[in-house]
């Protein structure tokens, strides 16, 4: 089958409207079959996703737990998160991909959706243990715990529910940018977009969009049973009136050094 081919509308439809096109869209089973199907995009999808966020846990979690544990580098780390997040996207996954020496095109595209994960992780680590009270850290400390037993035992579980906060982001952001990755030639639920723009076929462009959506919702709501059945339900209580996002914390005052 020719690429002209496989870019032809496969709905046949017979409402004229965007929106009444993309319902027609999304409930044809055509569209929801074989390797250029709903389910296997979606696969597509949260590959990527997930390869993109093992890579930035990797990178984010020791830093995030380093600086808010010592309270070092505070202002490079705020700095660094900044500025990352301010980076293009497209822009930055298109240098990556003109200046990569492999010819597999997925990497690229996974490091630039690295940029884009780790300041909400890195961010929210740090917020989730400097903003552990200092009379429980004392109180470890006085009773002998050494400094790897105070950040796992004490500071890594109270502040949890801030850092898995910043982890759910970091899904989010991701799973709904991943898109861009089709520009590149690769899968994914993007390709519905950029496949039914280059036919004029805005029927699978709403179809496609509304599916990225859903997947987005779906893993959001997945990650709040996740957090419920994680965290301590007391901490759950004492963290609901109070709890401060992970951007609120990057602004409070740094904690005392260790």
């Amino acid at each position: 089958m020719s690429a002209t081919a496989m870019l032809l509308p496969a709905t046949k439809y017979t409402a004229s409207g965007a929106f009444a096109q993309g319902w027609q869209w999304l409930t044809d089973p055509v569209n929801w079959q074989g390797p250029m199907g709903v389910p296997t995009r979606v696969l597509e999808q949260l590959g990527y996703t997930g390869l993109t966020l093992v890579i930035s846990l990797v990178i984010a979690v020791p830093v995030g737990l380093y600086v808010g544990h010592t309270g070092r580098g505070r202002a490079i780390i705020i700095a660094l998160a900044g500025m990352l997040r301010a980076l293009p996207t497209l822009g930055v996954m298109t240098l990556f991909a003109l200046i990569a020496t492999s010819t597999l095109s997925l990497m690229p595209a996974i490091w630039s959706l690295v940029l884009l994960a780790v300041p909400p992780i890195v961010s929210a680590t740090y917020a989730g243990i400097s903003s552990v009270e200092r009379d429980l850290v004392d109180a470890a400390r006085s009773m002998g715990m050494t400094e790897p037993q105070i950040l796992f035992g004490v500071e890594v579980p109270n502040g949890l529910i801030v850092m898995l906060g910043g982890f759910r982001s970091a899904v989010l952001q991701v799973v709904s940018t991943v898109a861009v990755v089709a520009l590149l030639g690769l899968g994914g639920l993007g390709r519905y977009i950029i496949d039914g723009l280059a036919v004029q076929d805005y029927g699978q462009v709403l179809g496609g969009a509304v599916v990225i959506a859903g997947l987005a919702i779906a893993l959001d709501g997945l990650l709040v049973l996740a957090q419920r059945l994680i965290v301590s339900p007391g901490l759950q209580r004492s963290a609901a009136p109070t709890q401060v996002s992970a951007p609120q914390a990057q602004l409070a005052e740094p904690a005392p050094t260790r």
